[in-house]
């Protein structure tokens, strides 16, 4: 793949990967389980962009957290805000309305 497909690919990435993390974080998880389950379901991201980008969500109110220290080994658990949760309703649809706009483009069904 060449340099500039693969940054558009990026972009178009991106966003994706936050309304993952919005959607899949209704049932709080944490870090790792979630980069394993997006990886599962084919939306590949990076730990090192994973982890900031839970770390501005929650910045910006989209998800909460909390400290699991029952286990050996403590793990941060995410979960999506109610705030985080109306956007990604918001999102979503959205998402659907592209993806209906660019499913008739590609049919040649421009309307």
């Amino acid at each position: 793949m060449d340099e500039t497909s693969a940054g558009h690919l990026q972009e178009l990435r991106r966003g994706t990967v936050v309304l993952a993390c919005l959607v899949r974080l209704r049932t709080p998880d944490y870090g790792y389980a979630l980069l394993e389950t997006l990886g599962g379901l084919g939306i590949t991201v990076d730990a090192n962009t994973l982890y900031p980008l839970l770390r501005r969500l929650e910045k910006q109110g989209l998800l909460t957290s909390e400290w699991n220290t029952d286990e050996a080994r403590p793990r941060k658990f995410y979960r999506t805000s109610p705030t985080g949760d109306a956007l990604a309703r918001i999102l979503t649809d959205d998402w659907h309305r592209l993806d209906d706009a660019v499913a008739r483009l590609t049919n040649g069904d421009p309307r």
